[in-house]
């Protein structure tokens, strides 16, 4: 089974960037498909971004196209979320994700997750 731990969120003003950042530990990394979510308070987890096993194909979600890239790293077992030009509603708990098995831009998909990290945008 592979733990998942996010780092990297925090506070920012709009229109800036931060990078999110999933270690994973205790399976081949390669062996996952990875994806982002999203929560906002009283809101469905949301998808964000999702990676193949290989890293070579990416699918967004229409809110961060252009603006987020989901990325990773094999030799260092660590998934990346480049978020840039941020804007208030991307405030939300972000967590990675993960699955052997299926790529897939629902959340229910995925039976892996990290503890998330909090980011915050301010307007």
């Amino acid at each position: 089974q592979v733990q998942l731990v996010e780092s990297g969120g925090g506070l920012v003003q709009g229109g800036g960037s931060l990078r999110l950042s999933c270690a994973a530990s205790g399976s081949p990394f390669g062996s996952y498909f990875m994806a982002w979510f999203r929560q906002a308070p009283g809101k469905e987890r949301e998808f964000v971004a999702r990676i193949s096993k290989s890293g070579g194909s990416t699918v967004y979600a229409d809110s961060v196209k252009g603006r987020f890239t989901i990325s990773r790293d094999v030799a260092k077992n660590t998934l990346y979320l480049q978020m840039n030009s941020l804007k208030p509603e991307d405030t939300a708990v972000y967590y990675c994700a993960a699955d052997k098995y299926y790529s897939s831009s629902y959340y229910r998909q995925y039976n892996y997750w990290g503890q998330g990290t909090q980011v915050t945008v301010s307007s």
